[in-house]
């Protein structure tokens, strides 16, 4: 692990067992880069599954193992990131129980996805604590960690909000020290001369103007001190925002693009469409599935021309093909000079060509599983040891330390 890598990031993936292309394209090639430029924690959302699944737990145990093992199969590595299971590290819970005392009902109730889901899910009885409370528990996972960046896509930008305004809220609460003043005073005195004077510029311009530039500028200086702790670090990162403390970092989105991975009939690739083409799925199966994907209903002669736009295969050829297989199929379609098999072939060998090398490392993972709980367990150690230092910090200023 690169330990210049400061910036922590953290993503977790509910457990619904064997992953598709979908998750390929959707979320793990993105993981397999970060890990490559940030300290990351990817952990499996055990804890989440329950909130829709309650009534179901036996598939959860297998369903893991099958996601872990595809992690590692396409590449995520535990050199580089730390690979763990949620509910291994027991502090997730804690902060969010010690969370819950603070956070505004209609804060939980306002969040987009609650309702959402509820429609989406009318067959579930989602009338439950755990479910109105998981973007709750979503927001432990991420403050546990100090993660300062969460790879997420347009549609839950809202959480990572709802995050952020629940940690401003709990350093404004208690973050606050007696002494606070003099202390800041003391570690501004600390950076010297030219440094206490533009921090103090910078302070006055965001405070008074707003400026985020000036903020940002002001957090990097302070991050740059080498010669004050870690506890005044965080008190002059909080008086720039205000009068208190640090202790719960705010977390930024981190946008990611994201390939939409279409499904077999066109629309999102998703186990509950039925659509899917999974990981580990044997090169004939992935042949047939191709094969009898739906096309272009004005062609329902060999002779017919067609339009690629209207057919579900040419989203395949977007992700799949270059530039000069995309031609042959604009041309070759439209003219009729291509049949929808001929068009077919070429994703039909690059999906194949891309899971092999997966397959094969799945393969190997499946023979030694004692080598994958070896890399939870080391992984949830890693990870329990720096959630307990926030838990830590967050029960001394709650006063809940009794020596």
């Amino acid at each position: 692990m690169n330990s210049s890598l400061s910036q922590h990031v953290l993503s977790g993936m509910r457990p619904t067992g064997k992953l598709h292309l979908g998750h390929l394209h959707g979320v793990l090639k993105n993981w397999v880069k970060l890990q490559h430029e940030y300290r990351c924690y990817f952990f499996v959302a055990d804890w989440h599954a329950l909130t829709t699944e309650y009534d179901n737990t036996s598939v959860i145990a297998q369903n893991v193992w099958d996601m872990v093992i595809d992690w590692l199969a396409v590449g995520i590595n535990p050199g580089e990131a730390i690979l763990f299971v949620q509910s291994k590290v027991p502090e997730h819970a804690e902060l969010h129980l010690l969370l819950s005392m603070s956070t505004p009902l209609s804060w939980l109730e306002r969040i987009p996805t609650y309702k959402d889901q509820q429609q989406k899910l009318k067959n579930k009885d989602l009338s439950t604590y755990g479910f109105l409370g998981y973007p709750l528990l979503q927001s432990a996972d991420i403050l546990v960690y100090k993660a300062g960046l969460v790879p997420v896509g347009e549609d839950q930008v809202a959480h990572v909000e709802f995050t952020r305004e629940l940690a401003r809220r709990f350093n404004h609460l208690y973050g606050r020290e007696p002494d606070f003043e003099e202390k800041v005073n003391d570690a501004i005195r600390k950076m010297g001369k030219k440094n206490a004077k533009l921090y103090k510029n910078l302070r006055k311009n965001y405070q008074e103007q707003g400026d985020d530039d000036a903020l940002s500028t002001a957090q990097a200086l302070v991050e740059d001190q080498h010669n004050i702790n870690m506890g005044d670090k965080k008190r002059l990162l909080g008086y720039l925002e205000g009068q208190a403390k640090t202790i719960l970092i705010e977390p930024e989105p981190l946008l990611t693009k994201t390939a939409k991975m279409p499904g077999l009939d066109g629309q999102k690739m998703s186990k509950s469409y039925h659509n899917t083409i999974g990981l580990r799925e044997p090169p004939e199966s992935v042949e047939k599935k191709i094969r009898t994907m739906p096309t272009d209903p004005a062609r329902v002669r060999r002779t017919d021309p067609g339009e690629p736009e209207k057919c579900p295969v040419w989203q395949f050829h977007q992700i799949y093909s270059d530039d000069d297989i995309k031609n042959w199929v604009q041309n070759g379609c439209r003219t009729a000079e291509i049949g929808c098999i001929d068009c077919k072939q070429p994703v039909i060998d690059c999906i194949i060509a891309e899971l092999a090398p997966i397959q094969e490392r799945a393969q190997s993972y499946i023979e030694e599983p004692e080598s994958v709980r070896a890399i939870l367990a080391e992984g949830g150690e890693q990870a329990s040891a720096a959630a307990r230092e926030t838990l830590e910090e967050v029960r001394q200023v709650m006063g809940l330390t009794y020596r």
